[in-house]
């Protein structure tokens, strides 16, 4: 599996564009996944986003996450069908032949259909946060958060938690490795996964620890807060970037309009 919010060195479409104007690609994103709860609409917004992934050349490094994205969706849509019964029973997980509890647990069309909405919605969103965020720079990032006048020590913080995710991702599988080559046998099916857990995470927190010690002495050494901030370079609006704004402000207006006027479409 590759990396999470790993940042992919490629001269696409979306790599041109500044983080601010991304930024903007991301709240209308948000907007329009909170708002939307019509599956045909929100299907759409998945394509639309699978599309700009292919014409910025990322849609294998998207599509990479698919399983994961997957496999959480369909947990999203059983939670939902067990806690949000809801419409038309189709059936029930426990057969009516089971003595006493015989029957429960109804599944109904209603709770199916709010968990495909959260379902996708779920996929809507990591779809939409991966394309932006292993297309753009941490350093571009950090001087977009710094322009909009957030907190240094949220920027910081937002920055560190970001580039940790791939990092303990990389250094979990390294461990994983570790550990089969020196004959660690957990054993197979879901016992053997969960026996495998322990070995890996009290390595992986003890060197997150180790890390997060060296991490702080470093920004220290860098002068962290002693100075005036220096930037290494400047992003500039692109023609890419006006026609991007433009397309967020239409759909933005179009969204809305609909909305008002159409509300089936995307209700």
């Amino acid at each position: 599996m590759a990396e999470i919010l790993q940042y992919v060195h490629k001269d696409g479409f979306f790599h041109r564009l500044t983080p601010l104007t991304k930024i903007l690609f991301i709240i209308l994103i948000a907007v329009i996944c909170v708002l939307a709860t019509g599956i045909p609409f929100l299907l759409l917004v998945v394509a639309v986003l699978l599309l700009l992934a292919y014409i910025s050349h990322l849609h294998r490094e998207l599509l990479q996450q698919l399983r994961l994205v997957l496999v959480m969706s369909a947990i999203f849509i059983v939670i939902t069908v067990l806690t949000m019964p809801n419409g038309a029973i189709l059936g029930t997980l426990i057969p009516h032949e089971v003595p006493l509890i015989g029957g429960a647990i109804p599944v109904t069309i209603g709770g199916i259909a709010v968990g495909i909405v959260l379902a996708l919605r779920f996929i809507v969103l990591i779809f939409a946060f991966q394309l932006f965020l292993i297309s753009t720079q941490p350093r571009d990032l950090v001087l977009a958060m710094d322009h909009l006048h957030m907190p240094v020590d949220y920027i910081l913080m937002f920055v560190i938690a970001l580039r940790f995710i791939p990092t303990l991702q990389i250094e979990g599988k390294r461990i994983h490795e570790a550990q089969l080559a020196r004959g660690y046998n957990p054993g197979n099916g879901m016992l053997g996964k969960i026996r495998s857990v322990t070995p890996i995470v009290v390595p992986l927190v003890s060197n997150a620890l180790l890390r997060s010690t060296v991490l702080g002495l470093t920004i220290d050494m860098r002068g962290y807060r002693t100075g005036t901030r220096t930037r290494v370079r400047e992003r500039r609006l692109t023609p890419g970037d006006y026609l991007m704004v433009g397309v967020i402000a239409a759909t933005s207006a179009v969204f809305a309009v609909v909305t008002f006027i159409a509300p089936n479409l995307i209700y």
